[in-house]
């Protein structure tokens, strides 16, 4: 374990050439921004969560994952709880990881998952090959950067 582990973990992922799949790292710079000054907070993002990463989310406290949603309305911003995969009897993938697979992992590989977990999505009203974003993710990053922000604040205001 490292000798300062975050308190609050955020782990966006996403492709900026992938029009609202940027969303995550939008997110993350961001938050990095906000919160840089604070080191109980440790921004990561990246085009996909990877097995690497179990072990930062191990030593968290909490993590907040960032990612779009391609299964809900384009531009709903949703921040909920996750929980860690369930056991299926066969292994977790090696190349790409969703969040609930990744505390999963996290759990099976190091025995540990950070006390809170959320998960927080913006719907994606495209994936075409280019940058930035649709009209409602446009329209959505206010609220997404408002949800975050509260997200980050309530976890580290928990003891």
């Amino acid at each position: 374990m490292s000798s300062n582990p975050a308190r609050c973990l955020i782990l966006a992922c996403g492709n900026t050439l992938r029009e609202d799949d940027g969303i995550g790292p939008f997110l993350a710079q961001w938050a990095e921004e906000r919160f840089g000054g604070q080191r109980r907070v440790k921004v990561v993002a990246r085009q996909q969560w990877t097995p690497e990463l179990a072990q930062d989310v191990s030593e968290a406290q909490s993590v907040i994952f960032i990612d779009c949603a391609t299964d809900a309305a384009p531009g709903e911003v949703s921040v909920r709880p996750i929980e860690p995969a369930e056991a299926s009897g066969t292994s977790l993938g090696t190349h790409h990881l969703d969040a609930a697979e990744l505390l999963a992992l996290s759990k099976e590989l190091y025995g540990a998952v950070p006390c809170s977990s959320l998960l927080l999505t913006v719907g994606a009203g495209s994936l075409e090959l280019r940058e930035g974003f649709s009209l409602p993710v446009q329209s959505a990053l206010p609220l997404a950067c408002v949800q975050l922000e509260r997200a980050v604040l309530r976890l580290l205001a928990k003891s």
